[in-house]
């Protein structure tokens, strides 16, 4: 695998990979030294044209713990501000001599693009209302330490603001791939103009589907994204579409609540519920370090450079 832009990119198979190669990683995060030479001599590039702490910081770690060097690319201080294309950007990056560059961008397809312009690995950390694919790799490792192996016949609902998420688009494909049903649930001013392609059922009322799932994947109201207005109120919202904790209490005791961050407090998600038993809001964030070597490393390492630094 040469780049990773897509869950497409790796299928059933692919994932289950990653996966597996991702508990050995989660092993190596627990050492007093969470740290292998597996990509010594690498260097690893962060290049964001928007804003984010936990996709960059988790990227950034993972790299240096494999050993990579690493090189973080900031739109404020860089000649982007001084109209630089997205191309000379990239071939200025490039020929500093690097092995992957990391991308997120505002533009749907600017990974792909810049995977046809450089030799380097590149790794889609979110473009605009596309995919995300690292993301829907960390929630499944993180649902699969939780479910079992396989997620076949576990019950998802992912609720919120499909129409804006990257994130939406990655973990239906990945959670259908592993065998979940999925079901979005979201007023319909927030789900995408086109479902074709998605492997998923939707509903319009929340109540109505929470009895039987067994998992909550709540989204975050993306305002920064929205061209208008698509609900009268966040108030409104909250009161058909958020987990209150009066929601929460309705839930099967075993249903688990995941939230891929930044939350909205108090709209999509009660405070009590981000913070209360159910939730793995704060395991997604800490096994996204693991996941994200592990994906490093299949796109970087040699057959043996791993195992040596493990054993």
């Amino acid at each position: 695998m040469k780049h990773l832009l897509s869950i497409d990119d790796l299928g059933p198979e692919g994932i289950e990979a990653i996966l597996d190669l991702s508990e050995s990683f989660s092993e190596v995060t627990q050492r007093e030294i969470p740290k292998v030479p597996a990509l010594r001599g690498k260097t690893v590039v962060s290049l964001f044209y928007e804003d984010s702490t936990r996709t960059r910081i988790s990227f950034e770690t993972a790299a240096k713990r494999l050993s990579a060097d690493t090189m973080s690319f900031t739109i404020s201080s860089s000649s982007v501000k001084k109209g630089e294309s997205l191309l000379d950007t990239v071939q200025t990056i490039e020929a500093m001599g690097i092995d992957a560059i990391v991308v997120r961008h505002h533009a749907a397809g600017a990974p792909h693009r810049i995977a046809q312009w450089t030799d380097a690995s590149v790794i889609n950390a979110g473009d605009g209302r596309h995919e995300h694919p690292t993301q829907a790799l960390l929630d499944c490792f993180t649902l699969r330490r939780h479910r079992g192996p396989s997620l076949a016949g576990s019950r998802i609902a992912i609720v919120g603001d499909i129409r804006h998420s990257r994130v939406a688009r990655s973990n239906v494909k990945a959670f259908a791939a592993l065998g979940a049903e999925v079901t979005l649930v979201a007023p319909p001013t927030l789900l995408p103009e086109s479902l074709a392609g998605w492997p998923a059922s939707v509903s319009y009322d929340l109540d109505a589907v929470l009895p039987d799932v067994d998992v909550v994947y709540l989204l975050r109201i993306q305002r920064e994204r929205a061209e208008a207005s698509r609900f009268p109120s966040l108030r409104e919202y909250t009161a058909r579409y958020g987990l209150t904790v009066e929601r929460a209490a309705r839930l099967k005791p075993d249903v688990l609540v995941m939230h891929p961050g930044p939350m909205n407090r108090g709209v999509e998600i009660a405070a009590e519920v981000a913070d209360g038993p159910a939730s793995l809001v704060r395991e997604q964030v800490a096994n996204g370090v693991a996941v994200r070597m592990a994906v490093l490393y299949s796109l970087l390492g040699s057959s043996s450079a791993y195992p040596r630094a493990a054993g």
